[in-house]
């Protein structure tokens, strides 16, 4: 497999509420034939937040993040589903608005950098299905994850908005299911999948938001779900964090392990637990880590 190279840019949950996500990112990019280079000197995309109250703010924090890419002649590879979003979106904006482009660099200038518009922003997730693709990946699974059912929550910033993204459909979407698939699971069809995931709205209204996931959650289970997937770390807090409060707003008991999509692909790849750093967790994954250890001694 020809190496991939991207420029990494973690995001501040991986580096930060959850450094699983970086440290399981790290133990599988070489499996899958990327070589990354971590952009160390990046800030936060402003995760939607600084660009509602400061949006020019905003785009020269991002605009700086790819003037560094640029630098390495790199695109940019995301973990983080809402970083995806929020460049995303950023970078189409900079790139096509008359103007701003120039403007947002001279904000830049005292820092001796300049972005000209020539990076691309891709998801992990987007990588592995445009170019790797699924059946490269099949390739590297040393142990099927056949004996799980496994729901992938997309939530709302991987997807949308999608006339800016256009990497999937956001009502249907395939990719996180192909993924599954690939790595020899069984993906669970179920409506919450593409839903937010309340992290946003629990700063103001946390019952708002543990209903809201709540109601995914529990969906995920009454159609046999064995744990979730996620390409966002925020989701990843909100549904494994609050998993509790999110329980108790259904009425219900949900114990729902929530992976991080390359824990998924590293237990798959046959990477310990330990390396992966699943007992970072709230919420157990002893019980997947488990029947996958059980299923790799019958095969």
């Amino acid at each position: 497999m020809m190496a991939l190279r991207f420029a990494l840019y973690p995001g501040c949950a991986a580096k930060g509420a959850t450094p699983e996500l970086y440290q399981s990112t790290m133990a599988i990019v070489g499996r899958l034939g990327i070589d990354v280079v971590e952009l160390a000197a990046s800030s936060c995309c402003g995760a939607g937040v600084v660009t509602e109250a400061e949006p020019e703010v905003a785009l020269a924090l991002n605009a700086r993040t790819f003037a560094q890419a640029e630098r390495l002649g790199l695109d940019i590879m995301t973990i983080c589903g809402t970083c995806q979003g929020v460049m995303g979106a950023a970078n189409k904006r900079l790139k096509t608005e008359p103007g701003l482009l120039d403007r947002i660099n001279r904000l830049l200038e005292p820092e001796g950098m300049a972005y000209r518009g020539t990076v691309q922003v891709k998801h992990l997730l987007w990588i592995i299905v445009r170019e790797i693709g699924v059946r490269k990946l099949g390739e590297q699974v040393r142990v099927p994850l056949r004996t799980l059912r496994i729901a992938p929550f997309y939530g709302c910033y991987i997807l949308r908005p999608s006339w800016d993204l256009g990497f999937d459909d956001p009502e249907n979407p395939t990719s996180l299911e192909q993924v599954i698939r690939a790595l020899g699971g069984e993906a669970v069809a179920y409506a919450g999948r593409t839903k937010c995931c309340g992290f946003p709205i629990i700063l103001e209204k946390e019952a708002v938001a543990m209903a809201m996931s709540g109601a995914n959650m529990k969906e995920a289970r009454e159609q046999g779900a064995d744990c979730m997937v996620t390409p966002c770390p925020l989701c990843h807090m909100s549904l494994d964090i609050y998993q509790d409060r999110a329980g108790q707003a259904v009425k219900t008991p949900l114990n729902l392990p929530i992976l991080h999509l390359p824990q998924l692909l590293g237990l798959a790849m046959g990477i310990s637990a330990a390396d992966l750093g699943v007992a970072r967790h709230l919420i157990s994954v002893g019980s997947i880590v488990r029947r996958i250890e059980q299923s790799a001694h019958h095969s």
